[in-house]
């Protein structure tokens, strides 16, 4: 139950008081990892986002050459791309967001 209530803390509280401009990192060349299933990408994605399933990041790290670029990782609600995330910081990369659900992350840089 605690985990509940966490989870729900944390997807509210990236969805309604997540300040980060969005837009702005990407005009500095950020850029956006979209970990969902690819069924899941053809459904509707950001543009230019990179399509690269979580369960397949760690062997497609040569699509991230760059370990200093600002990555916005993103998926349907946020769990996965909370994950993806920890798993690039892991991997030495230092300018990771995770951006929430990719719908959301749309809207925050139209």
């Amino acid at each position: 139950m605690l985990l509940l209530c966490v989870l729900v803390l944390f997807l509210l509280k990236k969805r309604f008081f997540d300040t980060t401009d969005y837009k702005a990192l990407l005009a500095e060349g950020a850029i956006i990892v979209d970990v969902r299933s690819p069924a899941e990408f053809s459904g509707g994605y950001i543009e230019n986002s990179l399509n690269i399933p979580v369960g397949e990041l760690m062997n497609k790290l040569e699509y991230l050459k760059d370990k200093n670029q600002t990555i916005i990782t993103c998926c349907a609600s946020g769990m996965r791309s909370g994950a993806a995330k920890q798993l690039l910081v892991a991997k030495g990369y230092t300018n990771v967001i995770n951006g929430g659900g990719w719908s959301s992350l749309n809207t925050k840089i139209k």
